[in-house]
């Protein structure tokens, strides 16, 4: 065998595999040469759980200007219930 029928041989058992793993919904995992089955319902779960968290924030964010008004509110009334008091 030259070396010319190697690189092609390399090249199409390379591709042969590409396209293998691609049928079978396998993606190559990033931390390793570990295989996983790419699982559609687990991207929706994550987009899912994403569309939760930014309501929650939202959620939070809105109690934190609840919050921030009472406290100034507060603080308004005790500055004036001081003036009345020192008024007398």
């Amino acid at each position: 065998m030259n070396p010319f029928e190697m690189v092609i041989g390399i090249v199409l058992i390379v591709t042969i595999g590409s396209v293998v793993r691609s049928l079978l919904g396998l993606r190559g995992d990033h931390k390793g040469n570990e295989y996983a089955v790419h699982d559609r319902a687990s991207d929706d779960r994550l987009v899912e759980e994403i569309r939760r968290l930014r309501d929650e924030v939202k959620v939070l964010k809105e109690r934190q200007a609840v919050i921030e008004r009472i406290t100034v509110e507060k603080e308004s009334s005790l500055e004036r219930e001081i003036e009345r008091l020192r008024d007398q």
